[in-house]
């Protein structure tokens, strides 16, 4: 990967690493030391996690609130259904751009700028008034569900492939857990605590606020604190020539042609579209 002159030395943002490292595989951690914060491996391991919970947090913080919307805007259950689609319609169309992007800008910038992008819809639920306003708030902030392509990449790009896929488990199943938190914290905490000061509808106008603010203050910090690689943010590793310039369509095209790809797809396909329908579905269905 580097294409630093032989015999001149290697321009890297750290010289040395609290965990042991791989230099045949880029710098890249051969372990994984849960209880470290440090940079850049285990910083960027526990931000990719984080981010990806508070996403999946935001992405389903409207869904125990749907019972109360339905009945506000006197809507039909099949239009709330709709409403469900267009929100994994957003994270579908995403993750298929996410992909290219985090090959060629890194994870980092990525994980914020998406955690910022879905806070503002998911802040601006209580402006929604009609059937078609939900589908459409829906799918935008259906786009933060994406950030699971930003956190399999992050921590790909930081740990040797012998724990790679202990790495990438670990992240995304504790991701993944935003997606049932919010149920738990939006439906039978947040919205219960702000139903005593107002009316139910103002409540539901109103809670997803704080959601909102905790994912779009963490994306900000996530990509101020920690690093795209082991040897530093793609930016400057492009600069200083230890990384050479990526093509965002070379590396879809190359995905995309690759059959087992699609069969990966299929696979994922399944399982992720039982998880959302539960996400979406689970509160409705016990209320």
């Amino acid at each position: 990967m580097s294409s630093v002159p032989s015999g001149q030395a290697e321009i890297k943002k750290y010289d040395t690493y609290y965990v042991n490292v791989d230099p045949d595989q880029d710098d890249k951690s051969t372990e994984i030391k849960l209880l470290s914060f440090k940079r850049p491996h285990m910083r960027a391991f526990h931000c990719s996690w984080m981010g990806f919970f508070t996403a999946f947090f935001i992405w389903f913080a409207i869904a125990p609130l749907l019972p109360e919307i339905k009945t506000t805007l006197g809507i039909s259950k099949q239009q709330v259904w709709t409403s469900n689609i267009c929100s994994v319609a957003g994270t579908v169309f995403m993750r298929f751009i996410n992909g290219p992007m985090c090959d060629k800008y890194g994870a980092r910038v990525l994980m914020g700028i998406l955690l910022m992008a879905c806070s503002i819809p998911c802040a601006c639920t209580g402006l929604v008034n009609s059937a078609a306003s939900l589908s459409i708030l829906r799918f935008f902030i259906g786009l933060g569900g994406s950030t699971f392509v930003c956190c399999q990449f992050w921590t790909s790009r930081m740990f040797t492939k012998e724990v790679a896929g202990t790495a990438n488990a670990i992240v995304g199943g504790w991701g993944n857990l935003g997606g049932g938190v919010t149920q738990l914290v939006m439906g039978t905490v947040l919205f219960p605590l702000f139903k005593l000061g107002m009316s139910a509808e103002m409540a539901w106008r109103t809670v997803c606020i704080v959601p909102a603010v905790v994912g779009f203050g963490l994306g900000f910090f996530i990509m101020r604190i920690s690093d795209d690689a082991p040897k530093g943010n793609y930016a400057d590793m492009k600069k200083n020539g230890t990384m050479p310039e990526i093509s965002a369509g070379a590396s879809f095209r190359s995905g995309a042609m690759n059959f087992n790809t699609w069969i990966l797809f299929l696979q994922y396909a399944c399982c992720f579209g039982v998880e959302l329908t539960m996400n979406n579905a689970a509160a409705s269905y016990f209320r």
